[in-house]
């Protein structure tokens, strides 16, 4: 029993601020970090620590408020990893793969994901796992239903049109958020057919089948995280099959 609680996941969330303490992260721990992208930052610090190819990103926006949530999330980015890695923000620099997933140059063991929508963000680290993170902000005007018939799997769709109507936007985005946080973590974004796996719809959040290899399923834990009233949030992460979550 002991032996299993030490490999047990945790996972831990908290608020960044800016001169927000950064701990250390052990083996065992997941941390997320939730940033309110509509709080003031100090911009020109944040803005001084991206690499040219981001400034160079940052004026691809076309408006203003949109460039001011990318150099505050990459900032942000920054500032944590510079406290994970114990070096300043402008030193980190990344590698990326053939589907746009960065990794850090300095060291394979930390991985780290970040999302972000209207309002807030969300970044997640841990060691010696792939991670995953979503989150959206719940709205209704859109055509879930249609959405959900392109790119869901069957099991969803049908579980889908069997909820009542009231709650369905809500459960489109705990399904959207939980299969957008796995395909992150695989890191082959959308290019991973959403309908080639199933996900739970009910509050506890978990990965209920995967195909062509059913076995997938086992080595991969989905969280819900609570960020704050108005989204969605959830996290995936790849675990050994020794490895046990708490909730």
């Amino acid at each position: 029993m002991a032996a299993a609680a030490e490999r047990a996941v945790e996972f831990t969330i908290r608020a960044f601020e800016p001169g927000s303490a950064v701990p250390q992260i052990a083996d065992h721990e997941v941390h997320i970090w939730a940033l309110c992208l509509d709080d003031a930052h100090s911009m020109h610090s944040l803005r001084e620590s991206l690499s040219p190819d981001e400034l160079e990103r940052t004026s691809r926006f076309r408006f203003e408020r949109h460039q001011n949530q990318y150099v505050l999330t990459r900032g942000t980015l920054r500032c944590l990893l510079s406290g994970y890695l114990g070096i300043s923000p402008s030193e980190i620099s990344f590698q990326y793969s053939k589907y746009d997933k960065p990794r850090l140059t300095q060291t394979q063991d930390l991985d780290f994901n970040l999302s972000h929508t209207e309002g807030m963000a969300i970044f997640g680290f841990t060691r010696g796992h792939r991670i995953g993170v979503d989150i959206e902000r719940l709205r209704s005007d859109f055509p879930a239903g249609e959405i959900a018939e392109r790119f869901f799997s069957l099991a969803e769709r049908e579980a889908l049109r069997e909820t009542r109507a009231a709650r369905r936007h809500e459960v489109f985005f705990r399904i959207w958020t939980r299969k957008e946080a796995y395909i992150k973590a695989l890191g082959e974004g959308l290019s991973h057919p959403l309908h080639q796996f199933d996900v739970s719809l009910d509050e506890t959040a978990s990965l209920v089948a995967t195909r062509p290899d059913s076995s997938d399923a086992q080595r991969w834990r989905l969280e819900n995280l609570d960020i704050a009233p108005g989204f969605v949030a959830a996290a995936a992460i790849e675990l050994d099959h020794s490895t046990e979550v708490t909730r």
